[in-house]
């Protein structure tokens, strides 16, 4: 009876231990799998970051991609550890993946790494396209710099402005009078299309708007007949908080208005009260450079002749003695005299929603605006602005801020369609606009 029981002890004792072993390879095997899969989606992105480190001084400093050689290394461990149970404990007649499953594995693997590979070729690669959009866009923007800073030295993105830059024309719009507006063509024929959408209205009328497109995205142009029916306005609240165009053009009783000049944005928020460099309102100073100075252009200013002067290097009591009634302070200038500014690439302010102003030589004035698209990776650049305004014969024309910015006003109504940086379909408070009141 004692062997017996001895002999059933020792059984039990030796199933336990091979029970014990059998769920020890499971869990070896099932450990492994998860090791292997987690290791294979952090590699690529590892090894993706490094690289990345490589090219920028901003995002992170050599602590930090020592950090990330260790973290890759680590995670190449755990793929080698993960594989060599997962081997070593797997039996032919267990398929720890059922087919599906493991095709499907396979499909969203490729498409991970085709993804981490194109973007490399995309932001590192030999074709600079993309890499001068993101660029010039990122850095003309207030506070979306971290879009290039992340990916690109202080050196490649000096590289990329040196290939796309706005010269402006020499000099400031000249005094001469204006000339008498042409009448409307008793023959219905016109110089080109362009002409023929300016001049062709019906007697009387103030203003027209001509829409169009531009890189596949909408554009406004509005034709004031009138040059003495355009001046500017400014929030109520200067220097505190800013007012929607479509606020001020309601307060004005305007039947077109354009937002104005950039403005000061401490801390981005939104607050928009604060007009960069001199603004004149019916030939008063509203502000004189207390919240800085554009950093191109310079005054944007009707004088009491209803010409647009776009004046460099002027004071704000200089512009009074010029006769200067209306002005706001930005730039760049993009057509100065008949002369447009010299532009390569893009001109080095990247694709946007833009505003601008211009006028032609009879006089009348264009207010153009154009939209960016839902992804805001669109829109206009300062050679499409300056070609737009040549081809609708404008003299002198220059840009106004853009972006969010960027809106058109008719009889108190938005009609086109502004985006913020939150891709949400909307404007924000600015501190002037250019309107036009009847």
């Amino acid at each position: 009876m004692k062997d017996k029981e001895k002999e059933l002890v020792e059984k039990e004792s030796t199933e336990k231990k091979e029970t014990k072993k059998l769920g020890r390879k499971q869990k070896e095997k099932k450990y492994g799998k998860i090791l292997m899969m987690i290791s294979f989606f952090f590699i690529p992105a590892l090894i993706a970051s490094l690289i990345i480190a490589s090219h920028s001084d901003r995002l992170i400093n050599s602590t930090m991609e020592t950090i990330l050689q260790v973290l890759l290394g680590l995670f190449v461990g755990l793929f080698l550890v993960g594989g060599y149970f997962f081997i070593k404990r797997r039996k032919e007649k267990i398929d720890p993946f059922k087919p599906l499953i493991r095709v499907g594995y396979t499909i969203v693997m490729i498409c991970y790494l085709v993804c981490e590979v194109f973007c490399l070729v995309l932001f590192y690669g030999p074709n600079t396209d993309f890499r001068d959009w993101l660029v010039t866009t990122a850095m003309a923007t207030m506070n979306h710099h971290y879009y290039c800073e992340w990916f690109y030295s202080d050196e490649e993105i000096e590289e990329v402005f040196s290939r796309n830059y706005i010269a402006e024309p020499d000099g400031s719009t000249n005094t001469s009078p204006l000339t008498e507006m042409p009448p409307v063509s008793p023959d219905g024929v016109y110089v080109n299309e362009y002409e023929e959408a300016v001049l062709k209205r019906d007697p009387g009328t103030l203003y027209k708007i001509i829409r169009f497109k531009v890189n596949n995205c909408n554009a406004y142009l509005a034709v004031i007949y009138d040059p003495s029916k355009v001046g500017v306005t400014t929030t109520k609240y200067v220097g505190k908080y800013g007012q929607y165009v479509t606020e001020m053009a309601q307060r004005e009783k305007a039947v077109v208005a354009i937002n104005g000049a950039g403005f000061q944005d401490p801390g981005h928020s939104s607050t928009g009260g604060r007009p960069t460099g001199i603004t004149i309102v019916d030939g008063k100073i509203v502000t004189n450079n207390q919240y800085g100075r554009p950093k191109s252009g310079g005054l944007i200013g009707f004088n009491k002749e209803n010409k647009l002067l776009l004046l460099k290097n002027v004071s704000a009591s200089e512009a009074l003695e010029m006769g200067i009634r209306d002005a706001v302070s930005w730039g760049p200038f993009l057509i100065v005299n008949g002369k447009a500014a010299f532009t390569k690439g893009n001109g080095g302010w990247g694709y946007a929603a833009r505003t601008a102003i211009g006028q032609r030589e009879d006089g009348i004035v264009l207010f153009l605006v154009v939209d960016s698209n839902a992804s805001r990776s669109k829109g206009a650049s300062m050679v499409d602005m300056t070609n737009i305004m040549k081809n609708y014969g404008a003299i002198n024309a220059t840009n106004l801020d853009g972006g969010t910015s960027s809106v058109i006003v008719e009889n108190g109504k938005l009609i086109n369609d502004p985006i913020d940086s939150t891709l949400a379909h909307r404007t924000r408070p600015i501190a002037t606009s250019f309107i036009v009141t009847e």
